[in-house]
């Protein structure tokens, strides 16, 4: 049986329609949710730093090996499970963003974190704060205590496919894919919000919609990334990344509820931040 182009746009139509629509705000972690970087500052509790031999195996594809050795580094020099906990309850939310998790918990909006982090940090602040029931789902790098005490940590994944993401994070591909198993679940989103501040987060932004929000947090490297998307004063893009999303720059919760509230009467693109 063939179905011309117009009786499968109305046939998907009618689908949208009966299903449950929703809101999806997706989050960064990292300078995001949290207004420091968990894997910098737990290094605090390093004896004399982290030695040269260990920062050697840094490397720009992705760190999750590097934050091995120095969980292993702590663990060796005495490092409790209680104290590295203890360190993640220190860190501080962005300002606003418990209140803007709870707001969309509370108004019919679905909220997820992607996050090159690690599964054991992000559960520990969420908990510490009482705000993980306002989280749907968390797509973060796979952690844990050994029976010795030392927290160990995994790939999230092993990608190939995608050259802005490291090899063990493609958060584009983490987003597609939630929205599609929501879908599968009878549930749409007619809009999508990417929240999140550094280069990795651009993958995510690329898969946005016209309908859709990308939100860079303001003076972070996203930010500046995306601000090369808008056109300048004489109308001209300086760089064509692709981003089809309206970009919705901030600089902390309280701006993006703001936005939030008011965007379903937002056409435009909003200006270019200074």
């Amino acid at each position: 049986m063939w179905i011309t182009r117009k009786t499968l746009t109305l046939l998907q139509q009618t689908i949208r329609r009966t299903m449950s629509s929703k809101t999806l705000v997706a989050f960064d972690f990292d300078h995001t949710l949290i207004d420091d970087n968990s894997d910098i500052y737990v290094q605090k509790l390093a004896p004399n730093g982290i030695p040269a031999e260990i920062k050697s195996q840094y490397s720009d594809k992705g760190w999750t090996n590097y934050m091995g050795a120095i969980f292993k580094y702590l663990h060796e020099n005495g490092t409790k499970k209680s104290e590295i906990l203890e360190c993640m309850k220190e860190i501080h939310f962005t300002k606003g963003m418990p209140e803007l998790l709870r707001h969309l918990a509370e108004n019919n909006c679905e909220s997820v974190i992607i996050s090159d982090s690690n599964s054991v940090f992000i559960q520990c602040i969420l908990e510490h704060s009482n705000l993980q029931d306002t989280v749907a789902a968390v797509f973060t790098n796979p952690a844990k205590f050994d029976d010795e005490g030392c927290l160990t940590i995994k790939f999230f994944h092993t990608q190939d496919w995608c050259d802005l993401s490291t090899i063990n994070l493609c958060k584009g591909r983490i987003l597609e894919d939630y929205i599609d198993g929501r879908e599968k679940d009878g549930v749409s989103f007619d809009r999508v919000y990417y929240v999140g501040d550094g280069s990795n987060d651009l993958c995510p932004c690329l898969t946005l919609r016209k309908t859709d929000f990308a939100c860079p947090r303001v003076n972070f490297t996203l930010w500046k990334k995306l601000q090369k998307s808008l056109s300048d004063d004489n109308g001209q893009a300086s760089e064509n990344l692709g981003i089809k999303a309206r970009i919705v720059p901030w600089n902390d919760g309280w701006n993006l509820l703001e936005a939030i509230k008011a965007n379903s009467h937002c056409e435009q693109k909003l200006e270019l931040v200074k």
